[in-house]
């Protein structure tokens, strides 16, 4: 039967539903325009998208998983605090944009997700003050009136090189009693942990960032995470174009600290999901609505990396 030979209720009801379809794959569209996706550096091909720089970071196996290098160890920092507080939200009510971050951590040599490995986080607020250290860290600056060109594409100052602006030196001991933005939490069997935090600030001499340690062999008690060994200990990083954005937003728009750019930061170093960079997803218009961040790490079970011999 031609179109021609459809009863008239018949044709229009048919187009009726080709309208709706179209109009609903238009809407469809506008919402995925509306999000951003802030990716690794040197993404490619599937077997390599979210690996490094080179492209040698990541590595397709048979049954199409992919598989990453170890993924790039740092300095612990100064201000690291043990694993003390086992839990996955860690804001404490500190203001500041939502964050999800969705970690993977697997053996880099099986490609086998890590089961029951503890995690843990931590990083500065919205103004750039580590809990624990509230008087010693370099961040700060809140409440007056921004610069109108800060933060740009362009570090404001130059990075000390050592110290804990740099994000170098020994450890520090605690200043005060406040743990906010700071908690570990187990892998699941899939090697998936996951976090609720909110979008970092920034410190003199130091990009945009979030300290992590991965552990294993030991066991949860009532005092904490115990026993075992550290076999990572690194950091994640964040695309400039977030950093941007996230500066528009209260309290991070009140900040007139001194920012240092990725591209001028003294420890991440430029290889992309390997080196820790985040891949970022958010509202781009509404990113105060909140952000999720996702990376897999590569690491060796069998390896000590404390974060203390850098």
């Amino acid at each position: 039967m031609t179109e021609t030979q459809v009863p008239s209720e018949k044709r229009d009801m048919m187009r009726r539903r080709a309208v709706l379809a179209g109009g609903a794959a238009i809407a469809a569209t506008g919402i995925a325009a509306a999000a951003v996706t802030t990716a690794s550096a040197g993404e490619g091909t599937a077997a390599s998208s979210t690996g490094t720089g080179t492209g040698r970071g990541a590595t397709a196996t048979g049954d199409g998983e992919v598989c990453y290098r170890l993924t790039s160890q740092t300095t612990e920092g100064p201000y690291y605090i043990d694993a003390d507080k086992i839990r996955k939200d860690i804001t404490e009510g500190k203001e500041g944009i939502p964050m999800t971050l969705r970690l993977k951590a697997i053996d880099s040599d099986t490609c086998k997700p890590l089961r029951g490995a503890a995690v843990d986080i931590w990083h500065c607020d919205a103004l750039g003050l580590y809990s624990g250290y509230e008087s010693a860290s370099t961040g700060g600056g809140g409440g007056g009136t921004p610069p109108t060109d800060a933060p740009t594409d362009a570090p404001t100052g130059t990075p000390p090189t050592g110290g804990p602006g740099g994000g170098g030196g020994g450890h520090e001991e605690p200043t005060d009693d406040k743990r906010y933005l700071r908690g570990t939490w187990l892998t699941d069997k899939n090697g998936f942990v996951e976090f609720t935090t909110v979008f970092p600030g920034w410190y003199r001499g130091r990009a945009v960032h979030i300290h992590t340690k991965v552990h294993v062999g030991g066991k949860m008690t009532d005092a904490g995470y115990e026993g075992g060994h550290t076999c990572h200990t690194g950091q994640f990083f964040f695309e400039e174009a977030a950093v941007l954005d996230s500066a528009k937003i209260a309290p991070y728009s009140t900040s007139t600290t001194e920012r240092t750019t990725l591209t001028e930061d003294t420890i991440y170093d430029r290889s992309g999901v390997q080196g820790g960079l985040l891949k970022l997803s958010y509202r781009k218009n509404d990113m105060a609505r909140g952000v999720v961040g996702s990376i897999t790490m590569g690491v060796d079970p069998d390896e000590t990396h404390d974060g203390t011999d850098l």
